[in-house]
């Protein structure tokens, strides 16, 4: 029985279907969620969101909200989230240099959690944008 999953932000829509599998980056560690799951809700790191369906995997990067695992389906709400297509990989590289600098530069006034936070966004970007052009293995199941 496959678990209904819808991705929303407060921008749009960005995927309503149905998967085998939900792997999601939960502020306390990686989370994973298979049909008939505990009810839950959480909040979500910024990473990477990985859909099983059959053998296929689809990648989308988040850069935070939560995530609700009801009876039927699993719900997130997200602050951003970009399917792996979606994203324009020099950009990706460019925002990840101007964090990386930021932080770097340890300027006053810098507000370090912010520079923080916008380098985890920008690595998570890039590393599902790669996916694209690097398809790896499926998790395994095991």
């Amino acid at each position: 029985m496959p678990l209904k999953i819808d991705i929303v932000t407060a921008e749009r829509a960005v995927l309503s279907d149905e998967v085998d599998l939900v792997l999601a980056p939960g502020v306390e560690g990686q989370l994973g969620i298979l049909p008939h799951h505990t009810p839950l809700m959480t909040m979500l790191a910024p990473g990477e969101i990985v859909l099983r369906k059959g053998g296929d995997d689809t990648y989308l990067a988040i850069s935070g909200g939560f995530l609700e695992v009801r009876p039927d389906r699993v719900v997130v709400l997200a602050d951003t989230a970009e399917r792996a297509e979606e994203i324009d990989l020099a950009r990706a590289e460019e925002a990840r240099q101007r964090a990386g600098d930021r932080l770097a530069s340890r300027e006053a006034g810098m507000d370090l959690l912010k520079s923080e936070a916008a380098l985890r966004r920008a690595l998570a970007r890039l590393h599902v944008a790669q996916r694209r052009r690097r398809p790896e293995k499926p998790i395994s199941r095991d």
